[in-house]
């Protein structure tokens, strides 16, 4: 009798601890999801922080995708000098002028990379004619 009783004392406390660990499962699971959106809200305000940061020094953003506009700003970390860096600005405006021309919209924009003939004031808008 001491033996059965110890069986099923034994059953029920297997039993437990399988239901105690697929409850550390489960909460692990939450856990890993709570952790993967927690990443994916910080990748898109890192995301919207370059948006806006390329709103201001990218001259013609407007007219570049998103990878483009990676791409320029992994060229300009990348430069080792400011003559580079004035270089590949120059160079990336003679590009998006070309760009606009082609399309027939004008860039406007302000910021530090716009250059002194790049600039076409505030007018607002979106860009285009």
């Amino acid at each position: 009798m001491k033996s059965r009783t110890l069986i099923k004392a034994m059953v029920v406390a297997v039993s437990l601890s399988g239901a105690g660990m697929l409850m550390a499962q489960d909460q692990l699971k939450t856990q890993d999801k709570d952790k993967l959106m927690t990443q994916d809200k910080d990748q898109l305000k890192t995301q919207d922080k370059d948006q806006l940061r390329d709103q201001d020094r990218i001259y013609g953003h407007e007219l570049m995708t998103e990878q483009e506009r990676a791409a320029h700003r992994d060229r300009m970390r990348q430069a080792k000098t400011l003559q580079e860096r004035e270089r590949i600005r120059e160079e990336h405006r003679l590009q998006m002028d070309a760009r606009a021309k082609e399309r027939g919209v004008k860039i406007i924009h302000e910021g530090p990379g716009a250059g002194a003939a790049g600039s076409a004031g505030a007018a607002g808008g979106n860009g285009k004619k």
